[in-house]
């Protein structure tokens, strides 16, 4: 169905009858996975909703987003995210066209943000989306990426949690993801003595150095973290940015230097485990060094926002903000994209493109 308007029966949007429903394609939990995700703990099915009552929208889904905080949403259990009903639509970030409205505030043709992904098509409450700009020469995609919630998380995490100021050593975990990338640059951007980052292959490395300014970089399948970061800090580093967790984090404390500041975003090494996972050998380095080790979910410092879309639109329009994007064809490669996700398949952000 990509590339089509909502279709209500079998025929087209303009001119339907009220009370005809509408189908859409929507991927639901089959199951809770054991370890790391299968394709069959997914289900592909159509769904029928009512014709939009008032107050409602109809949006197409133009892209969709797969993050790795999903993958905690598949487990039972109480998290900062509710998890996922077996059985039910799974949700995430979306941006759509509005094709029909039904509400005042929401005008038909209008591009918005919603957390309605994993579906081609959706009937919405209109408070359940947000107006977007539309950007010359930028992607609606950016809005789910550099523009959306990866790259607020790296903005408050670098500026908020970890208190960075000029000069400071800086080292990325991740550092050729969505989230990772974005940190990366607006520390060198903000006048950073040096950032260092980890990435998984050797052509992710390349892209840190050549493209994004990396002071250093290292793919972290060549040795021990620790032994890594100390060749690329061999002074030490001041903030890291740790979206893996594990050795990565026990590598970044004894790398610190005193009063050193960590924002943890993520720990994706472990988000597979079957069994819990060894924590850092070295958390008695934090008192004598004076540490500072914050984690943080970028939803409780939504009053950063404004600041956030005032700053960092203008270097992403300029292009002094590096922006790149794993794109996926269509809704029936949504499952296959995700998967690839959290085995490192993507540079930068991983998008699901679902229409034009």
């Amino acid at each position: 169905m990509p590339g089509s308007d909502p279709v209500r029966g079998r025929g087209g949007l303009p001119g339907h009858d009220p009370g005809v429903t509408i189908t859409a394609r929507e991927w639901q939990l089959a199951a809770r996975p054991h370890g790391e995700p299968k394709p069959e703990d997914f289900r592909l099915v159509e769904v029928e909703h009512p014709d939009p009552t008032d107050g409602q929208v109809v949006v197409r889904m133009l892209a969709m987003s797969v993050d790795p905080y999903m993958r905690g949403r598949m487990n039972a259990g109480k998290s900062y995210a509710a998890a996922w009903e077996v059985g039910e639509t799974m949700q995430g970030g979306a941006i759509g066209r509005v094709v029909e409205s039904r509400s005042p505030d929401v005008a038909e043709g209008a591009l918005v943000s919603t957390n309605a992904a994993w579906r081609d098509v959706a009937v919405l409450d209109a408070r359940a989306v947000q107006v977007l700009p539309d950007l010359p020469g930028i992607p609606p995609s950016y809005h789910l990426g550099v523009l959306g919630m990866p790259g607020m998380t790296a903005y408050v995490g670098l500026f908020r949690l970890a208190e960075f100021k000029a000069g400071d050593v800086v080292f990325v975990s991740g550092a050729a993801g969505a989230v990772g990338s974005i940190v990366g640059q607006l520390a060198r951007l903000n006048g950073a003595s040096a950032v260092i980052g980890s990435a998984g292959s050797p052509e992710k490395v390349r892209w840190l150095l050549d493209d994004l300014g990396f002071t250093a970089a290292f793919d972290y399948h060549d040795g021990p973290v620790a032994k890594l970061l100390a060749q690329a800090a061999p002074d030490g580093i001041d903030v890291y940015f740790d979206n893996v967790g594990g050795e990565h984090l026990e590598a970044a404390i004894g790398a610190f230097n005193e009063f050193g500041r960590a924002a943890l975003c993520g720990a994706i090494s472990q988000y597979n485990a079957t069994e819990p996972a060894p924590g850092p050998r070295n958390m008695g380095l934090m008192v004598g060094r004076k540490l500072s080790l914050r984690g943080f979910i970028v939803s409780d410092h939504n009053d950063l926002r404004d600041e956030f879309v005032e700053k960092v639109t203008p270097l992403v329009t300029s292009g002094q903000l590096v922006v790149r994007e794993t794109v996926r064809e269509g809704l029936d490669d949504a499952v296959n994209a995700f998967l690839d996700l959290l085995r490192g398949g993507n540079t930068g952000k991983m998008i699901v493109k679902l229409a034009d």
